[in-house]
């Protein structure tokens, strides 16, 4: 079983009332399984992003299988440099380029056999009108050492909606993150990775510009870090938004939501410190100097109810599929052990989560093709396409086409303000077409000070009064043709009041 080992195999047993409120809902009738084949230990799913119809299915062993019409063919073997299946390795996913008709690059992500259990980031090119032809090429890009364990590879590749490639790494196994991985930027596992997989000189690949750590190669590819297992994670179409499903030790399975454009960027989600939000083993070294904005807690938590209960959640995708119903607009997400698809609201994840009635034993992926329908890959070999309850199964079409970046600036009119006094901030919004008036957010930490709307040149401005030092932030949310976007962060100090000269006194005289 490969995710029967991503937790330890004594269960903590946790109040009833967690579990009952994960019984949840009911289904709400909107979706029903139809298959698409029976596969060898398939692993992931997806689809030629300018041909929705030609899918392709990832075995673990090291098979790509593609299924066009019915038919079933095997576009491309790797079994010969795929170490399979010892605890969790093999074959975990590929991602095709968003030019693939063109220049035939896809991504896969795997356990190679030449050194025991080193991650491998690899190029293939088919060759062919639209890649048609059988792959021609294989060029590592990345390699990541993961020696002690055969476990938390994590595993996912995904193209983001910025172009780039993202990567997704397990801490490197063991208990508490023993060897002490995720929190430290000297590692790449327990990590989310960037890179633009195309070469820069003589490095097969490129540090894409925006990478928020300034450190030695290899490690200036890290976008986010203190993740323990994101086996799979996703970003919704719509708005561009990261959703982490990240798989718990002994207390909580958790989803972490990063919202788009910049998905995450620098962000520490905190294990092995915490777990799921509440204190975790906190063995790294880092966990006693934690990072100045704190962790970036989970959207959604669940606990494991006993030792019936679910085990290691399997994340999944935002639907955009109109063929499911109310499903729409809804996280859909699965676990290992558990008996059902459940999903939740995006706006109220916590009371919103519900069973579908769908039931899929040993969840291994979802999968989404490149028109937004979405599908399940079980242990036991079956692949199959989420459908509405009438059976319907077409193309949703453009009324979803990914919204398009958008970009907030934010300055000060004086980074020290005297205490008690009013700051003058400025926030602008890029592009401006189609935004003026639209409502901006000022945040103080996590504290919601006020909201102003764009003027004719997309400017707001605020006047918050000043008693501490205290960073801030400017927000706008998505509309219909753009993706949310936050500011970075800035600091406003107090202005400190100078001391006389030669020590004496203010008013007195010499």
């Amino acid at each position: 079983m490969l995710l029967a080992t991503l937790r330890p195999v004594i269960r903590i047993a946790t109040a009833i009332a967690v579990l009952s409120a994960l019984a949840g809902a009911g289904s709400a009738g909107a979706a029903t399984l139809q298959q698409v084949g029976v596969f060898d230990q398939p692993i992931y799913v997806t689809s030629d992003p300018a041909n929705p119809e030609r899918l392709f299915v990832v075995e673990r062993e090291g098979k790509i299988k593609e299924v066009r019409g019915g038919a079933v063919s095997v576009f491309a073997d790797l079994t010969d440099v795929v170490s399979c299946c010892s605890g969790e390795r093999g074959l975990m996913s590929i991602a095709f380029a968003p030019d693939f008709a063109s220049s035939g690059r896809l991504y896969a992500y795997y356990v190679g056999k030449e050194v025991p259990g080193e991650i491998h980031v690899a190029e293939l090119i088919a060759s062919g009108p639209g890649g048609s032809a059988p792959l021609s090429t294989l060029r590592n890009l990345l390699t990541i050492a993961h020696p002690e364990e055969n476990n938390h590879n994590g595993g996912q590749l995904q193209f983001g909606p910025d172009g780039m490639l993202y990567i997704a790494t397990g801490d490197g196994g063991g208990q508490d993150d023993e060897h002490h991985n995720a929190q430290s930027t000297a590692s790449l596992l327990g990590k989310i990775l960037r890179i633009d997989p195309r070469p820069s000189g003589l490095a097969p690949y490129t540090v894409p510009t925006g990478n928020p750590f300034a450190l030695a190669a290899p490690f200036d590819t890290i976008w986010s870090l203190g993740l323990r297992n994101p086996y799979r994670f996703s970003f919704d179409r719509l708005s561009g938004a990261m959703l982490i499903g990240d798989v718990g030790q002994g207390a909580l399975e958790e989803v972490d939501y990063a919202p788009g454009p910049l998905a995450g960027r620098g962000w520490n989600y905190g294990w092995n410190c915490v777990e799921g939000g509440i204190p975790g083993p906190g063995t790294d070294p880092e966990c006693a100097t934690p990072p100045p904005g704190g962790y970036a807690a989970p959207i959604f938590t669940y606990d494991h109810g006993g030792p019936e209960g679910p085990c290691a959640i399997v994340g999944g995708y935002v639907v955009r599929d109109r063929n499911l119903g109310d499903l729409y607009g809804r996280y859909l997400y699965g676990d290992y052990c558990g008996e059902q698809l459940r999903s939740f609201a995006l706006a109220a994840p916590g009371s919103s989560d519900r069973g579908e009635g769908i039931p899929v034993a040993q969840l291994t992926s979802f999968g989404e093709d490149s028109c937004g329908r979405l599908y399940t890959a079980q242990e036991g070999g079956r692949v199959a396409l989420l459908v509405g309850d009438d059976g319907s199964s077409a193309c949703p079409g453009q009324a979803d086409k990914p919204r398009d970046p958008s970009f907030v600036g934010i300055r000060a009119q004086g980074r020290r303000v005297k205490k008690g006094k009013r700051a003058q901030i400025t926030a602008w919004v890029s592009p401006c077409t189609g935004r003026r008036g639209e409502p901006v957010k000022l945040m103080r930490g996590r504290k919601h000070l006020g909201t102003r709307r764009l003027d004719r040149a997309c400017t707001v401005r605020f006047r918050p009064r000043i008693s501490r030092r205290a960073k801030f932030r400017a927000l706008i949310a998505e509309d219909a043709n753009y993706v949310s976007a936050a500011s970075r962060k800035l600091q406003i100090k107090i202005l400190r009041k100078k001391k006389a000269q030669g020590g004496a006194k203010r008013g007195t005289r010499r």
